[in-house]
């Protein structure tokens, strides 16, 4: 076996894209449970490269550090599917926590198929290796697998158990952690060998020169996401505040109001949007259409649904399915298999044993929140 080192400056490198990937696919998915399929699919896929390639990327660097007594260089279509790999696997795990009930048992699910895209990333990456082979130990397999199964999921458990700054920004220091552990006791059990008579032509670039590269990019590429699709800056009320009075006002709901009830998304763009949209209602045999801000919440009854606005109840001839991908855009969220809830009349909030429940303005009714959409309302209402 040869014996090997590596560049520590490599090393920190790898750790300082891996944190960095980690806020940026955290940061990008804050919020897009409110935002349309379409918007959310897109949001999802920046923060699967993101993610997926801060993953390779460290893996890369790290290994571009590997200091070995003879010249090795990496194969470019084995590193190209290992970069696949490990953005595919990513992204899998991620639509499950952005299009599936967010439930202990899917968080859980996720964080293991996020992990174990490490390992698959890792491996498929060493097997590219060049005039140099790599030999494995089942405890070295074994450990790698085991870490990457047990750290992405606790790092998954604190990133989306309140989707706050505070825990995007825990979840992307357990994330770089997982991803730089993963990657090392892997390289604790790998032993490497030369390969007899191998006559190839390495790279034009060094392995010292690609890891600077690979760095660069690396840095950017999440830079160009978090400028695009950030929804880790300013709140609400900074938004509201930095806006002239007559915009301010232009949302139905008292400015006072709106600032004692934060929300992740701007206000006044929540109501901008609306604003092309009516929602339809029957009333002595008439038609009429209502400005969705002024709907506290929809309840559904059978194949149609009930608007609730102050102590009013008027029936909507939309089904509650047709409701929330209506008024998804507009700010509303389901909280329950039957209710969506506008989070600018919520007027309480309460915790219960399986879920909780909340009330909206100018009705005595108690809406249910179930225990897969309270992690969303909690995050919405600022909680």
């Amino acid at each position: 076996m040869l014996e090997y080192g590596h560049d520590w400056r490599l090393v920190l490198a790898s750790f300082a894209i891996a944190l960095m990937a980690g806020f940026t696919g955290l940061s990008l998915t804050r919020g897009v449970s409110r935002l349309s399929v379409t918007q959310r699919k897109v949001a999802v896929s920046m923060a699967a490269v993101a993610l997926g390639g801060g993953i390779w990327s460290m893996h890369f660097v790290a290994m571009l550090g590997l200091q070995l007594p003879i010249f090795y260089f990496y194969d470019a279509l084995t590193t190209l599917v290992s970069a696949l790999a490990a953005i595919l696997m990513t992204g899998l795990a991620l639509l499950i926590l952005h299009f599936r009930p967010r439930t202990s048992r899917s968080v859980t699910l996720a964080g293991v198929i996020m992990g174990l895209g490490i390992a698959v990333m890792h491996y498929i990456g060493m097997s590219g290796m060049e005039l140099c082979r790599p030999v494995y130990t089942p405890l070295g397999v074994g450990g790698a697998l085991l870490a990457a199964v047990v750290l992405p999921v606790l790092a998954v458990r604190v990133a989306y158990s309140e989707r706050g700054r505070r825990n995007i920004l825990l979840g992307t220091v357990g994330f770089g952690v997982a991803v730089v552990i993963v990657h090392f006791i892997a390289m604790a059990g790998t032993g490497f060998l030369p390969e007899a008579g191998a006559v190839v032509a390495g790279p034009v670039l060094g392995n010292g020169t690609l890891g600077i590269v690979v760095t660069l990019a690396a840095f950017l590429i999440s830079a160009a996401f978090l400028l695009t699709g950030i929804t880790f800056g300013p709140s609400a009320e900074e938004v509201l505040a930095s806006l002239p009075a007559r915009e301010a006002v232009s949302a139905p709901v008292p400015l006072a109001e709106v600032v004692a009830r934060p929300v992740v998304e701007p206000v006044v763009a929540t109501a901008r949007r609306a604003e092309t949209l009516r929602v339809p209602h029957e009333k002595e045999g008439r038609t009429l259409f209502l400005d969705p801000m002024a709907i506290s919440a929809v309840r559904a009854e059978g194949h149609y649904t009930l608007l609730l606005r102050g102590t009013e109840r008027l029936f909507c001839p939309w089904s509650i399915s047709e409701a929330e991908e209506r008024l998804t855009p507009a700010g509303f969220i389901r909280v329950h298999r039957s209710f969506l809830v506008n989070p600018l009349r919520v007027v309480k909030f309460e915790r219960l044993k399986d879920g909780g429940q909340c009330s909206v303005e100018g009705a005595e009714d108690r809406i249910p929140v179930s225990r897969a959409r309270l992690a969303e309302l909690r995050e919405v209402m600022g909680l």
